[in-house]
């Protein structure tokens, strides 16, 4: 089975309203088994301009769990608070599993 990676680009407009949001999504993500691998931390493009502002992966055990996870009622008015306090996108991909 594959991993699975969300990734995310937001650009902080209500820190005070963010941290709200910060809080119980690490709950939610510990409950399941995902963990950060890039957060906010410095980013340095070197080839062209992806427009990077705070980088965000999280690495799931898989796409069903990171799918089901986004996908849930415990998750939609976290969104709708995140959406309320940045600006950004967020991608879902499949991570590589080598052949046996």
């Amino acid at each position: 089975m594959a991993p699975a990676y969300l990734i995310g680009n937001l650009q902080i407009t209500d820190p005070a309203r963010f941290q709200q949001y910060r809080e119980p999504v690490e709950v939610q993500l510990a409950r399941v088994g995902a963990r950060f691998l890039v957060r906010g931390g410095a980013v340095t493009a070197v080839e062209g301009d992806p427009g990077l502002h705070r980088l965000i992966v999280i690495a799931f055990p898989d796409m069903t769990t990171l799918r089901t996870r986004h996908d849930s009622d415990d998750y939609a008015p976290l969104i709708r608070l995140r959406q309320s306090a940045s600006t950004g996108w967020f991608t879902l991909a499949e991570g590589y599993a080598p052949a046996g």
